[in-house]
């Protein structure tokens, strides 16, 4: 082999090294593109398998009217920084209003994110035991979390209640969390796992709390999207417990929207092609499409050389369900042309959350569910309290001003 030859298979691998690191991760606990400056906090906890900060209301110096927020999904420790800043660094400051009405804001972090949920539970049921041991005066306590924090409460609460331990609160909040499961477009899971090398990506999708919240897991070992065992343990799980709290009222918000109108994204479009002669040159990303055998990935690659259809059976149109998104395409598109790939990118956003999972009132298993007019349904569908959802759609865990302050009028007085 030539030394030429040697050369270009050298760049050929190394543009074929690519990490996808953040295509599942929660927004709210990845690092902001911007970041500025932020609250510091009054105190800390340590926690089993996890941490948390605290924030006492203004005026205040004790925990007073708690309300405790639990992280969501990334890879590895909590970095409750960034956290604050997606709560108080973009155009409304959700932690600043809750600290001026004097509220005690408790911020829960996680050892590992991916971890499976039952064991980060166990961080939440120690903070809210924390927070009543800390807590002057009788305030009731407000407990949720953003997206995968969402589920944890709740399997937290449930799990308390079950053990008949009074976790005195009032209300529970979840924001855009998966109740029916959470969407990574089964072509993007297959393609983590034909990257060349080990990678955060498939990392990501390998790990137990993705695959306790996707809606369909890809197995590598069999080549398909399935239900994964760990999620049907979980779903178990809750069963047994209730599915949910009992006591407390029940309340949940979505990014998306709530009439039954998706996303400009059809299916069975290309959303994305590798078009240069390196970094996967010709792979080919296509949303996705209801009926059987659709094509949703054509994976290549160079070294060692490789190609595979990727192809679901069954499935509805979920990439332009109504729901909260995410830029999974865009974060693909921008780390082969950072390889000195070229793109032909199409859709850069795609459902991530549906409407109708992150208010748990229908299933995304059949189309007209997951397309839904969820303003339209009887609240009595739902198994939550009161449910409500962006006026437009807006990116997963995005703080807005709307959903914030309709859960802030719902907290315990």
């Amino acid at each position: 082999m030539s030394g030429a030859q040697d050369g270009k298979d050298a760049k050929d691998a190394k543009a074929e090294q690519i990490s996808g690191k953040l295509i599942a991760a929660d927004p709210l606990s990845s690092e902001p593109p911007i970041q500025v400056p932020v609250q510091q906090r009054d105190t800390e906890w340590e926690l089993p398998n996890g941490f948390a900060w605290v924030y006492y209301g203004e005026g205040t110096d004790s925990v007073q009217k708690p309300v405790i927020m639990a992280d969501g999904f990334n890879l590895g420790r909590s970095d409750l920084q960034w956290l604050t800043q997606g709560l108080d660094g973009g155009g409304y400051k959700f932690l600043s209003a809750l600290r001026k009405q004097g509220r005690t804001v408790i911020l829960v972090g996680f050892d590992e994110r991916t971890a499976p949920i039952q064991k980060n539970a166990e961080t939440v049921i120690a903070a809210v035991m924390r927070t009543l041991g800390e807590r002057v005066g009788d305030d009731r306590l407000t407990v949720g979390g953003f997206s995968m924090g969402g589920l944890v409460t709740r399997y937290a609460l449930a799990k308390l209640e079950t053990q008949r331990i009074d976790h005195q609160t009032a209300l529970y909040f979840s924001y855009d969390t998966p109740h029916r499961g959470a969407v990574i477009p089964i072509g993007l899971q297959a393609f983590a796992h034909f990257i060349p090398q080990d990678n955060a990506f498939a990392e990501q999708m390998n790990s137990p709390a993705a695959r306790q919240m996707l809606w369909r897991h890809y197995d590598s070992e069999t080549g398909r999207g399935e239900t994964d065992p760990l999620r049907t343990e979980l779903l178990d799980d809750l069963d047994r417990m209730g599915r949910w709290p009992q006591i407390p009222i029940k309340i949940a918000v979505a990014n998306g929207t709530g009439d039954g109108t998706g996303l400009d994204v059809p299916p069975g479009e290309m959303a994305l092609k590798s078009t240069g002669l390196i970094a996967f040159p010709g792979t080919t990303f296509y949303t996705q499409a209801a009926g059987e055998n659709a094509t949703v990935a054509q994976l290549k690659r160079l070294l060692p050389l490789a190609s595979k259809t990727v192809t679901t059976s069954g499935y509805p149109e979920l990439d332009g369900a109504p729901g909260g998104t995410l830029a999974s395409y865009k974060i693909v598109a921008e780390e082969l042309v950072a390889k000195g790939g070229k793109v032909d990118l199409r859709h850069e956003a795609i459902c991530f959350v549906p409407t109708v999972s992150a208010v748990a009132i229908r299933d995304i298993d059949k189309q007209e569910d997951l397309y839904a007019k969820v303003a339209a349904i009887d609240l009595e569908e739902s198994e939550l309290d009161e449910i409500f959802w962006s006026s437009t759609t807006t990116p997963h865990t995005a703080i807005t001003q709307e959903l914030c302050e309709w859960i802030i009028k719902r907290l315990p007085n």
